[in-house]
């Protein structure tokens, strides 16, 4: 009994997508207005949280194809604050399924931000903006009257290389044309296209292998890898990184090439020149194609090169489905002697590094511009229209540092000070 699993007809196993995060809800300022209260207090409530964006493993899945048609996601932003201290609605996250075995990256920075490969497994990639407070939270025993409160932190916007490695027990490899799409066809159900002529895998299959009515194996069958493969030769270096998430190894060796013992040694240079673990990865060693005279009479000759290298070599064929049981089992048994791989907590949380230089000042004539992703950030939750808003931001400013900088940069009264889209003139008391 055979099972199909896989099924690579639109198979895309890389994408580019931009994800943004849901503003925070603005917080307001607004005071009671009741009847016989003549001075009613604050109550002017917080804005809601903006939606967060979320990666989650879906076992239903297996490439990247949907990616191809949609490439921007952005999460619900967090609602206004209300009056009578009602705080605004949060934004809805966004969860975006993706298959079993996806990598994601930042594109901006290379940084690795997941590595999704359990089932349900979730990642929050882009936090939502943090809703900002209104003029309740302002209030105190000198200030009973706050005209201040906060808009919504913004969202965050991002650039992600999604990048999808097969999950496979096992994975064929060998030179185009070894017969690897023909072995993985006899052991399975699955149905890679198969002709006599190089590269006719151009896509990665997968299929499973019952052994028994208890057992079974996940297989994948690579692309043909060539001399030259790790640098992008051939189809190299965009299906070597599929071998990389599989535990062992067959490798497939064409009985009627000119010399396997050469395309063994080739293939294990290319697969450690890519990622020096692939060639510590346990192999079942099969030469292929037994069924064909000319290969039978040559098959001392084989056993004796091999030997003399000390690699184990075992004899199949493909087309007549001989000994591929017994490489199967043999696999299954390498597969067993593998160590686990430490599973990695439910729910990771990605928390980018913080940045060592807070904010950058340029200078063009009597104009002051200041960069920086905390700087700007507290301008955008600014109320400008509010005096004392604004006064907040200066204190923001000089407990940043930034004040202080720009006077050792010679900023005289009366110069303009830019911020992203907001503009002010400098004053050296803000009070």
């Amino acid at each position: 009994m055979f099972i199909v699993l896989y099924n690579t007809a639109m198979f895309v196993d890389e994408a580019e997508i931009i994800v943004e995060s849901g503003k925070g809800g603005d917080g307001i300022v607004h005071f009671r207005r009741e009847k016989y209260i003549n001075r009613g207090g604050p109550d002017g409530g917080d804005g809601g949280h903006g939606g967060d964006i979320i990666f989650q493993v879906n076992r239903h899945l297996n490439t990247l194809e949907n990616f191809r048609h949609q490439r921007v996601f952005r999460a619900e932003h967090g609602g206004r604050g209300g009056v009578k201290n009602q705080t605004g609605k949060s934004g809805k996250d966004l969860v975006i399924d993706v298959p079993s075995g996806t990598v994601i990256t930042n594109v901006s920075t290379g940084d690795l931000m997941a590595d999704l490969v359990e089932e349900g497994q979730k990642i929050m990639v882009c936090p939502g903006g943090r809703g900002g407070h209104g003029n309740t939270k302002f209030a105190n025993s000198r200030k009973q009257a706050p005209r201040l409160a906060e808009k919504g932190e913004p969202g965050k916007e991002m650039a992600l290389a999604l990048e999808l490695k097969l999950i496979a027990d096992v994975g064929i490899i060998g030179m185009p044309n070894a017969g690897k799409s023909s072995f993985l066809a006899a052991v399975t159900n699955a149905k890679p296209k198969i002709a006599n002529y190089p590269f006719t895998t151009l896509i990665p299959n997968l299929g499973v292998a019952r052994l028994d009515l208890e057992v079974d194996m996940v297989l994948a069958d690579i692309p043909g890898l060539i001399e030259g493969a790790h640098t992008g030769l051939g189809l190299g270096d965009t299906f070597l990184r599929h071998i990389q998430r599989t535990k062992v190894l067959i490798h497939v060796l064409d009985g009627l090439s000119t010399d396997p013992l050469a395309d063994y040694s080739q293939i294990n240079t290319e697969l450690s020149l890519f990622d020096p673990e692939l060639g510590n990865k346990p192999q079942v060693v099969l030469l292929n194609k037994m069924d064909v005279q000319e290969v039978k009479e040559r098959k001392k000759t084989f056993q004796k090169s091999f030997h003399q290298k000390g690699i184990e070599i075992d004899f199949v064929s493909a087309f007549s489905r001989t000994g591929l049981k017994e490489a199967l089992w043999k696999a299954y048994h390498l597969l067993q002697e593998v160590p686990e791989i430490i599973e990695v907590e439910d729910i990771p949380v990605y928390r980018p590094t913080s940045n060592q230089t807070p904010f950058e000042i340029i200078k063009k004539d009597t104009e002051w511009l200041i960069q920086g992703e905390a700087i700007e950030r507290a301008a955008e939750m600014t109320y400008w229209d509010y005096f004392e808003s604004v006064r907040r931001f200066h204190r923001i400013m000089n407990s940043m540092g930034v004040s202080d900088a720009l006077m050792k940069a010679g900023i005289q009264e009366g110069d303009t000070v830019l911020i992203r889209d907001h503009e002010f003139v400098w004053t050296n008391s803000w009070e």
